[in-house]
């Protein structure tokens, strides 16, 4: 999927989630200039900037532990330096076991989940830093790890992953675009020669979609779908009326908020650039590369956490 699209995975363990994560950037888009910019002028405030380095290529790629202090995760201090949300500006930040993680660290992501920025306030004053990232996490179903799992039986209680898996509020998940189950992967799969499509070919793609909605979003600050706001997305992802009717009743059996039917049609305008449309399908008739609308609203969460 294309950059800033955020991600959920649930899976056993051994199933693959954090492997999934570590090769997002072999087929994320190249930074342009002005992104790379950004990335060095605050690799540079936080004193992270190699001397050998004085233009930072690649996208970052952040993977703190679940043990990192909120500071740590936001940026703070007495004279505040950018966080591990902010080193991730323009990449990856992936968050592995993601219910470890401190109630008041993990809230302290809403705000630059949806205006890409995150503000420290001081008695001096107020100080903003970029943290314009796409969000990847993953987590077990429960405590144990084996909740659904077809082989392993779960040793946990229902009150137990219940309360397991509501340490993740509601308005965080709702800020994040793509919800998806990793199985545990059977022998076959792991024996099977047949090579899957190459990153090269996947990075590809995804660079010409990258190009179709640099040239959408020309003269203005967005740069890709996954940073539109109401209005861009009422102009850009116009839907006929299948679509409507199938978004309605999605929003209706979801019981989806207002946030979460925006985030389903910048996805699905996201498919629809993978797939070279230019119109936003209900079922894309390209499989390969999408089912339009219908793929965007099945990676919304199917049960509450």
């Amino acid at each position: 999927m294309d950059c800033a699209h955020n991600m959920l995975m649930t899976g056993p363990p051994g199933s693959g989630k954090t492997l999934l994560a570590r090769s997002r950037p072999s087929i994320l888009p190249t930074m342009t200039v002005e992104e790379a910019l950004e990335v060095t002028k605050i690799y540079s405030v936080a004193g992270m900037l190699p001397p050998d380095t004085p233009l930072v290529r690649h996208r970052p790629f952040r993977a703190p532990h679940h043990t990192i202090s909120h500071a740590g995760l936001v940026g703070g201090g007495h004279f505040p330096r950018p966080g591990e949300i902010s080193l991730a500006h323009r990449g990856v930040l992936f968050l592995d076991e993601l219910p470890e993680f401190g109630a008041r660290t993990l809230e302290g992501l809403r705000q630059p989940l949806e205006d890409g920025t995150i503000s420290i306030a001081r008695a001096t004053g107020t100080l903003a830093f970029p943290a314009r990232f796409m969000f990847i996490s993953a987590m077990n179903p429960c405590p144990c790890g084996y909740y659904g799992d077809p082989v392993r039986e779960c040793t946990c209680s229902m009150q137990t992953i219940s309360r397991y898996q509501k340490r993740i509020s509601g308005p965080l998940l709702d800020r994040i675009d793509i919800h998806i189950e990793v199985p545990r992967v059977d022998y076959q799969k792991l024996t099977d020669e047949r090579m899957g499509e190459r990153s090269e070919a996947l990075r590809g793609r995804v660079e010409r979609a990258r190009q179709v909605q640099r040239r959408r979003f020309a003269g203005t600050l967005l740069s890709c779908n996954a940073d539109m706001g109401p209005t861009e997305v009422r102009e850009v992802c116009r839907l006929d009326e299948t679509g409507r009717s199938l978004v309605r009743a999605a929003m209706q059996q979801l019981q989806m908020s207002a946030r979460a039917f925006h985030r389903i049609l910048k996805l699905a305008r996201t498919i629809a650039d993978l797939a070279g449309s230019e119109r936003i399908e209900t079922a894309h008739p390209l499989a390969s590369l999408g089912t339009g609308l219908a793929e965007a609203i099945q990676y919304r969460p199917r049960r509450a956490i």
